[in-house]
């Protein structure tokens, strides 16, 4: 599908500096794009590229005056990224309207599902499910009994939501997820064997939670793991049983999260950070990647480290870490030092 620069000035509100039919199909980097192409510039660093990109049209902020002859059409924007941005949410939206039943597919005659709903070939969906409007599941997805799911879901192909979880509106599950598999819960025998201890709470996530692809949320052993409404979690994160994750928090990658630890809101937590079980993180802490959490951690304070401690503290001891060759041989030198006046002096 292509649009012209007329027509996407319309969209977001801009002015056309150039041919108003020309036409893109595609997105791109300014200093990739091809004819056919869309771009944009925000960034000062990449303003040379506006004079050499084959971009078909570019987006710009309204305060930008071209210095050199330009091939591209502008659009003259508030805020160029933004508005950049504001085109791939129209563009990713359109790619995710699909409509239908495909089969092979399961839907009991128990399911409760709204307008607009998409199941893709090879989906089971279990007894008893609400699905709400405009909910899009992809191919070879797994839905179990008794799950409830609010409207403008889209859970994409291969992802597994296990039975009596929850979902919330306007959230993306993606590929390879598993939303309430049993927590990791075994008690131990005399005879060093394992008996499992039944998980049978669930998962609830709140609106507009994005899960990334082979993220794992464990279901609660009793009550709910509960991710709260605007969280994002990268690909390849585990979630134990029990934990609670508040509101706009984001983790990065290879985090994992062991049971009944509480996660405050509006935090942000790194890649490969290990996080204790039944501990208490409070709001707008940030943790950098790869630290080790051991203990509570109050508001607002930034952590780094295995075990974890102050971000500035941490930053001051890697100095002196780093020197730590040079330090010892300077100490060894003193100490060298000192025995030989010891021995003059006793001489």
């Amino acid at each position: 599908m292509k649009f012209t620069a007329e027509q996407i000035a319309a969209v977001l509100e801009g002015e056309v500096v150039g041919d108003p039919n020309a036409q893109v199909g595609r997105f791109s980097k300014i200093e990739e794009a091809t004819e056919g192409a869309i771009a944009f510039l925000s960034n000062p660093k990449y303003t040379p590229y506006i004079y050499s990109t084959k971009a078909s049209i570019t987006i710009v902020n309204s305060s930008f005056e071209a210095e050199a002859p330009l091939t591209t059409t502008l659009i003259k924007v508030a805020d160029a990224y933004a508005s950049f941005t504001k085109l791939l949410q129209y563009y990713d939206q359109s790619k995710n309207e699909k409509n239908g039943i495909e089969q092979p597919s399961v839907l009991p005659a128990s399911t409760q599902y709204g307008a607009n709903l998409y199941l893709g070939s090879f989906s089971y969906v279990g007894n008893a499910v609400v699905l709400g409007n405009n909910v899009k599941i992809y191919p070879n997805c797994f839905i179990g009994d008794n799950v409830a799911i609010g409207d403008n879901v889209v859970i994409f192909a291969g992802a597994k939501v296990y039975s009596d979880c929850i979902i919330g509106n306007n959230c993306v599950i993606h590929s390879g997820a598993v939303i309430g598999a049993d927590g990791f819960g075994f008690a131990p025998n005399p005879d060093g064997t394992y008996t499992k201890i039944p998980q049978i709470g669930n998962v609830i996530l709140e609106d507009n939670v994005d899960i990334g692809a082979n993220t794992t949320i464990d279901r609660a052993t009793m009550g709910s793991t509960i991710i709260r409404q605007g969280v994002k979690l990268d690909n390849q994160i585990q979630i134990a049983h029990n934990v609670e994750i508040g509101e706009n928090t984001v983790i990065a990658a290879q985090t994992g999260v062991a049971g009944s630890t509480k996660i405050g809101k509006n935090g942000m937590i790194g890649g490969q950070v290990g996080i204790a079980g039944h501990l208490a993180i409070g709001d707008n802490v940030r943790i950098q990647a790869q630290s080790g959490v051991g203990k509570n951690i109050k508001d607002d304070e930034v952590l780094q480290g295995s075990p974890t401690f102050g971000y500035n503290d941490f930053s001051k001891s890697y100095v002196h870490f780093k020197n730590l060759p040079k330090i010892v041989a300077e100490l060894e030198e003193l100490k060298k030092q000192i025995i030989n006046q010891k021995n003059g002096n006793n001489g």
